[in-house]
């Protein structure tokens, strides 16, 4: 009933009366519109478009506002993709989520926003208009599409380099597109040992060509509860009560804990426009070497630390069967976890931080330290439930008695 009095009122509004009324509150009212409009800072957005103004947003950033982000989030259903997303859908931003599988696949990042915020949308990677349906009402693309493996129908060329390039001409001649953010990896280079980091590269080079205000994102191994390094061996360590240190773990990496790299996009699309066309290396604020990385894990599931050193011609020839069969037999080979030969090949050089490159300090982001919270999900496989066992530094010294 309050519905249709409203638009009763609504319509015997006369034109005269209404211009009466606009008048009457121009006249009256100057500063209504500068305090509660476009013009109040608070109200407008710090998205900037390719010479044009700023996005009107409304509310006060919360989870209800509007950001004035439409964001479209290519890779939305992975790891990485549900800390983004939900970071987006907290400032009050629409993200529409291409999604491939099954329903079910998408279905815990409908929580994340308001209703109606989280848009799910069926499509199929391969099909030019299938993507350009996804992108239509989009003025942001984020892709975080990629993957460390091999499958029998995507390579890491389709995946890394010509989905990224498919992307990027679409949303040039889209028209629309503001902020254009390819999440590729810490060390992509076309010398790199690794297929899939050659690929991460060919796959940024052909974004620039074609949309030089992108923005691109190179994080290095990404850690969290869903994560696809201390999972794996935490795993391994549950199941066999050791774990093989490839290439005797001396290999430096800089692991970073993945919600500062969802920060880091937000931070980007946040800006005045001056993170576009800049690469920006993600790494965390410290070095480990695979082994000290190992101990970090052993130390949280409270297990005594086993390990079984594995040269690198070793650990290839274990992996190699799975290359070789992949495309010769008539059914999936199981997804590779410790023993991926392409990420053992890229074990073989230290993926650090280069010391010119833009980094988190730039997008005036601290990253987290590993140790704490960031690792605190692998206390699911200690074997006596969280309380169990104890470490060094959660003993109490005899000092501290009362």
């Amino acid at each position: 009933m309050q519905a249709i009095a409203r638009r009763l009122g609504h319509h015997s509004l006369k034109p005269s009366a209404t211009a009466a009324i606009s008048s009457f509150d121009s006249s009256f009212n100057p500063y209504f519109h500068h305090y509660n409009g476009a013009d109040n800072p608070r109200y407008a957005s710090n998205l900037t478009a390719r010479g044009t103004g700023h996005i009107v947003r409304k509310g006060t950033g919360g989870r209800s506002s509007v950001s004035g982000i439409i964001a479209t989030v290519f890779g939305a259903t992975g790891f990485l993709g549900r800390y983004l997303v939900q970071q987006l859908a907290k400032m009050g931003s629409q993200v529409l989520v291409p999604f491939r599988g099954s329903e079910d696949s998408h279905r815990h990042l409908k929580l994340m926003g308001d209703l109606g915020q989280i848009v799910p949308m069926q499509y199929n990677p391969r099909d030019e208009n299938s993507i350009k349906a996804v992108m239509a009402k989009a003025n942001v693309v984020i892709n975080l599409i990629g993957r460390e493996y091999e499958t029998r129908n995507y390579s890491f060329e389709e995946v890394n380099h010509h989905m990224a390039e498919q992307l990027a001409m679409i949303a040039k001649e889209h028209g629309g597109i503001m902020r254009f953010i390819q999440v590729s990896c810490l060390g992509a280079s076309p010398s790199s040992p690794s297929r899939m980091l050659r690929a991460k590269a060919a796959g940024e080079e052909a974004l620039l060509q074609e949309f030089p205000e992108a923005t691109v994102m190179r994080p290095a191994a990404m850690i969290g509860t869903e994560d696809r390094v201390l999972n794996p061996w935490a795993h391994f360590v549950k199941n066999y009560g050791f774990l093989p240190l490839i290439g005797e773990g001396t290999t430096k990496i800089q692991p970073v804990y993945v919600i500062d790299v969802a920060s880091a996009i937000v931070a980007a699309l946040k800006d005045d426009g001056s993170c576009m066309g800049k690469v920006y290396e993600l790494g965390g604020p410290e070095i480990f070497t695979v082994h000290e990385l190992a101990e970090l894990m052993f130390d949280v599931i409270r297990e005594w630390p086993r390990y079984v050193k594995i040269p690198f011609p070793v650990a290839k020839a274990i992996a190699m069967p799975r290359e070789v069969l992949l495309k010769k037999v008539p059914f999936p080979m199981p997804t590779p976890s410790i023993f991926n030969l392409d990420a053992i090949e890229a074990l073989t050089t230290d993926t650090l931080v280069s010391k010119d490159a833009l980094t988190f300090d730039d997008l005036g982001i601290a990253p987290h330290k590993l140790k704490g919270y960031p690792v605190e999900f692998l206390i699911q496989y200690r074997k006596g439930g969280p309380k169990y066992g104890s470490t060094v530094s959660e003993k109490v010294s005899p000092e501290s008695w009362p």
